[in-house]
């Protein structure tokens, strides 16, 4: 099994080299950045695909830290719930996407910023937006908390895309290189 999903993760490898334009000087910023990679539709669709998937997979962690909270520790206090869910699934979205959606390399730091910058306006609007909806309108909190998930994905998706990754794309070895540089093990190890 361990071998088909490296067959697979190579196969979806993207090389900036191939099968992406070229970096000329002049689509250098002037810190020297990159430009952005040209993606073709096909890598493009690829990239949305495997956002959606793993941010599925975020929106399951949140929703059952949201419940556990919400339901056995704040006892219908949603702020709380709500802000340690968000979290949990920031940092699980925030790892799994770099490396397989937008196979970068990019600097952790800086890009955990940028991430973390999304959230100082997104968290405050959606905490909002729950309190207007279940306590000023009567809506139910799961229905609200599935709302501010769509939200999420679609922004996020576009925030990291166009802000966080947008020169840093692609710019992650294929595991073949990196494992070609590491030395073999002996059977004595």
């Amino acid at each position: 099994m361990e071998k088909e999903a490296e067959q697979i993760e190579s196969t979806e490898q993207i090389e900036p080299t191939e099968q992406t334009e070229p970096v000329e000087a002049a689509d250098k910023d002037a810190v020297g950045q990159s430009a952005a990679p040209k993606l073709t539709g096909k890598q493009n669709l690829l990239q949305i695909v495997k956002f959606v998937l793993f941010s599925a997979g975020a929106g399951t962690i949140q929703t059952i830290a949201f419940t556990l909270l919400n339901e056995l520790v704040f006892i219908g206090n949603y702020w709380p719930s709500y802000i340690i869910a968000l979290a949990l699934s920031v940092v699980f979205n925030f790892t799994i996407n770099r490396r397989f959606t937008f196979k970068s390399t990019a600097n952790v730091p800086k890009a955990m910023l940028l991430a973390l910058l999304f959230y100082v306006p997104f968290a405050p609007y959606t905490t909002w937006l729950t309190d207007y909806l279940t306590i000023g309108k009567g809506w139910n909190e799961y229905l609200v908390l599935f709302i501010n998930l769509v939200q999420n994905l679609i922004l996020e998706f576009l925030w990291w895309r166009f802000v966080i990754y947008r020169k840093s794309m692609n710019n992650r070895p294929a595991e073949k290189e990196k494992d070609k540089d590491k030395p073999e093990k002996s059977d004595g190890e």
